[in-house]
């Protein structure tokens, strides 16, 4: 789940295609090294402590493409960031991912049955939409249908597991829902949690609701906020306390979020225009430490930048051996060495696509560094050397890299473009504006290979099928890469309840994903987060998920 957005805990991914920390290489540290999993940094404070009212202002790259996060469109993880306040989920996560039911919204979520596997919610009643309408297990049962895979009109981001879904039927009264799968599902806890928000029947009963009633705006939610304004002309969107909602009283009177370039976030925070932001380069890092009033918080982010290549039939890299002997060509290291020196006391690579460094299961599965090998094996796939540039059947290895136009993007491109070169292949850097990045240019495979990043939650295996297998519906699969073999994986490793199984199971994923030239992982975040330091029980939440009625500004 893209920034979609936006994944012991593996990631369920969504995009985040314009987030990437970095600095000038220089021998400097700051923070960001506590392991995640461990820790957070919110500024955690009693609520009797936190002032009421206030405004909270944050800033994003784009206004949503569509306001439903289970659409291909809007599954990006800015648009996540400005619907959780808004939106139910199951489950609340703490520092170390540790899960508790969100009582809001649920009065319990309980594994009831596993030969067939079968999932009861029971649902808090008086969670109702922003409307005033009840919700019930309608809502449930319309939103498993629609994400089912059954109907292809539905332009669905991830099937959370309901393909394997047989029946969702009405429990003791409006207020259960009873799931019950027709094949085990490993992950069902994320199945409305993390990511993944449970929305309206009026949303998902139908396609062309589905994929069009939220393009323009949140036709109905159930948080502590709802949506009071979108202004497409001054590019700002306003959160307002709901009226309707049941629970504690928040501290803040909104949110908003201002559409900026990612360039002027952290001139904004200096200028007073927004409150909190990620720190993205050392220049930032040295700006926001020498802003009065702001401080720097830290803990490792659930969020890493990659490389995904185009192997769609047809395309300049279709063959996974080509893909793969340019992987090993490209330095991962010397990539984190000079994005993130400065930033982490020693940066690595990361080396797995899903489990994070300081999860349980994360181990290194990477290719080796290695431009010998990538030129020998260039050599035998018949692309040969001639003036400087490799080329088979008329046709020169020139590789066009699309990424938002970022300086951090840039900089990863040209150290790339540096190592590529060494061994006859061109990369063209091609960066693209943030408004419709995704539905223009990702999403239909425009691009040789493309950069972005994935944001994940605690949820381990929901995003395996979604971004790594190879269906009819490419969902977040954007390079069309994939094979049987890893498709029959990914079900044995979704499939398995016993946790340490799919762990092991989840790596052998990871591995194939690898030797099949997928995508190559670079780099995760540290998760240094400039705020103002009156900002309460908000800043660097790793794994941990805000309790939005708490945020809030110091008496």
């Amino acid at each position: 789940m893209r920034n979609r957005s936006l994944r012991a805990a593996a990631i369920g991914l969504v995009i985040a295609g314009f987030l990437v920390t970095g600095c000038s290489a220089d021998d400097s540290s700051t923070g960001g090294d506590a392991a995640l999993g461990t820790t957070n940094d919110i500024n955690p404070t009693d609520v009797n402590n936190v002032r009421d009212g206030g405004n909270l202002r944050l800033a994003i790259s784009a206004l949503p493409q569509n306001w439903n996060a289970l659409q291909t469109d809007g599954n990006d993880a800015e648009v996540a960031g400005v619907l959780r306040p808004m939106m139910p989920r199951a489950f609340k996560t703490d520092a170390s991912a540790n899960l508790s039911v969100n009582t809001d919204y649920f009065e319990s979520v309980e594994l009831t049955g596993t030969s067939p596997q079968e999932v009861t919610y029971t649902i808090n009643p008086k969670a109702v939409w922003s409307d005033g309408t009840p919700i019930t297990w309608e809502d449930i049962r319309s939103q498993a249908a629609a994400l089912s895979g059954v109907d292809k009109a539905f332009l669905i981001a991830n099937t959370s597991g309901f393909d394997r879904v047989e029946k969702v039927e009405r429990g003791v009264n409006d207020q259960q829902a009873k799931i019950t799968f027709k094949q085990h599902y490993a992950d069902w806890k994320g199945q409305f949690a993390g990511n993944s928000f449970l929305y309206p029947k009026s949303v998902t009963a139908t396609p062309d609701a589905f994929n069009k009633s939220q393009v323009d705006t949140l036709t109905l939610s159930s948080g502590p906020f709802a949506l009071q304004s979108v202004d497409r002309t001054q590019k700002r969107i306003v959160l307002a306390r709901n009226p309707k909602w049941w629970g504690a009283t928040p501290k803040l009177d909104t949110f908003t979020f201002s559409v900026l370039s990612s360039d002027a976030f952290v001139p904004a925070l200096a200028n007073n225009e927004i409150d909190a932001v990620g720190i993205a380069t050392r220049e930032d890092l040295a700006t926001a430490t020498s802003t009065p009033g702001v401080v720097i918080r830290r803990a490792p982010s659930n969020q890493w930048s990659h490389l995904t290549f185009n192997g769609a039939p047809g395309s300049l890299l279709e063959d996974p051996a080509l893909r793969v002997a340019i992987s090993k060509a490209i330095d991962r290291q010397g990539i984190a060495n000079a994005i993130q020196n400065g930033l982490v006391p020693d940066p690595k690579p990361l080396n797995n696509h899903i489990f994070l460094a300081g999860q349980t299961g994360y181990q290194d599965n990477s290719l080796p560094f290695d431009p010998a090998a990538a030129a020998s094996e260039l050599d035998g796939l018949g692309w040969k050397l001639v003036n400087g540039v490799r080329e088979k059947d008329g046709k020169q290895l020139v590789i066009r890299d699309v990424m938002y136009q970022s300086n951090t993007w840039v900089q990863i491109a040209q150290i790339m473009q540096q190592n590529l070169a060494q061994i006859g292949v061109k990369l063209n850097i091609d960066q693209k504006p943030g408004q419709a990045f995704f539905s223009d240019n990702i999403i239909p495979g425009n691009f040789d290979v493309a950069q972005w990043s994935w944001v994940g939650d605690a949820f381990p295996l929901s995003g395996l099928g979604q971004i790594y297998g190879l269906y009819p519906d490419v969902q977040g699969n954007y390079g069309r890469i994939g094979s049987p073999e890893l498709n029959q994986l990914i079900e044995d490793t979704v499939s398995e309840l016993d946790p340490a199984k799919a762990v092991t199971l989840a790596n052998e994923v990871d591995r194939k994903v690898f030797l099949e030239g997928h995508s190559i992982p670079l780099m995760q975040s540290p998760g240094n987060v400039a705020v103002r330091d009156t900002l309460a029980n908000y800043g660097a939440p790793g794994l941990a998920s805000y309790d939005y009625t708490k945020i809030g500004f110091l008496k």
